[in-house]
């Protein structure tokens, strides 16, 4: 079954909230706990919208879930590991979940060009305000210096 332009610009912005969830998750051993206090809200909340989002793809959109890109995981782990040699550990990740954040925008920037159905506007909009919310406060604890 091929997917129609709206259905590609849903799975992606479902791929990106899903890598971003996935990323932060397995990351977490290599923040310090305060940073990971202030960031945990923001990926549970994302968590809450991108299952609400599932649900309204399948029921107004046809459309199914994908398994993630297991590959590329494993080297945006490995290349982030790398980067941990030459810099602090936390602002290694705290720059590659901008980056994750990044893509998320840009994902969900291409799915409001399409026509949605009206139950998934809301759901999408809040995406893009906690997708806001979490970039200005990763700018925040990036600016910070770590504690001794």
């Amino acid at each position: 079954m091929f997917l129609d332009n709206r259905q590609v610009a849903m799975d992606s912005a479902l791929e990106a909230m899903a890598d971003s969830i996935d990323y932060f998750q397995d990351n977490l051993e290599r923040l310090r706990p305060s940073l990971r206090d202030s960031l945990k809200p923001h990926y549970e909340a994302r968590a809450k919208s991108m299952h609400e989002l599932q649900e309204l793809s399948r029921k107004h959109l046809n459309l199914l879930p994908r398994d993630a890109d297991v590959e590329r995981d494993d080297y945006m782990w490995l290349w982030s590991r790398l980067k941990s040699f030459v810099g602090n550990e936390s602002q290694v990740v705290i720059g590659e979940l901008l980056e994750q954040e990044r893509v998320l925008m840009q994902a969900l920037s291409t799915l409001f060009t399409h026509p949605l159905p009206e139950p998934m506007e809301p759901v999408i909009e809040e995406c893009w305000k906690g997708c806001r919310a979490l970039i200005r406060e990763l700018y925040h604890l990036q600016k910070q210096r770590p504690k001794r």
